[in-house]
């Protein structure tokens, strides 16, 4: 048995330790809101914060997340940052299909946490592993500067 703190609560799971977080996340604890996209840490859409920094969850072990503080999009509002975030991502409008939108807004709220005046080129860092089938990136990076606005 592996408790887990996740979104501020504990929560007992029953994995095998080299089980991916991802999996348990979504079919053991039902926190379906972090998504499946690669497997391999190459899209984003997987992303949670493991102790405040962005990981891929596909490729994290739960044995990993054991003494971590993990943050998924369902708890990410209840922070400034997380709330900015998703203020903004709504005000422009951001979504598209939305698939990889959990990912995208967990990549922002780290580099918010991180840089309350983040620079194209930041962004462009941070989220450079965050990929959007429909192309949204120009929105995104406008939302993330909408977002550190509200912070400053």
């Amino acid at each position: 048995m592996i408790t887990l703190n996740i979104n501020g609560q504990e929560m007992p799971v029953e994995a095998s330790p080299e089980t991916p977080l991802l999996w348990v996340l979504r079919d053991t604890l039902q926190l379906t809101g972090t998504k499946y996209g690669c497997g391999m840490s190459l899209c984003g859409a997987c992303t949670v914060h493991m102790d405040g920094k962005a990981v891929r969850s596909c490729v994290t072990p739960v044995s990993a997340a054991a003494d971590a503080k993990i943050q998924t999009i369902e708890g990410v509002g209840e922070g400034a940052a997380g709330k900015a975030v998703q203020q903004a991502w709504e005000q422009l409008d951001v979504v598209q299909c939305g698939y990889c939108q959990s990912g995208q807004i967990m990549s922002a709220v780290a580099l918010l946490e991180d840089n309350r005046v983040p620079s194209d080129a930041d962004i462009d860092e941070a989220m450079g592993g965050n990929v959007c089938r429909c192309a949204t990136y120009v929105r995104i990076r406008a939302a993330i500067h909408e977002a550190a606005k509200s912070l400053a």
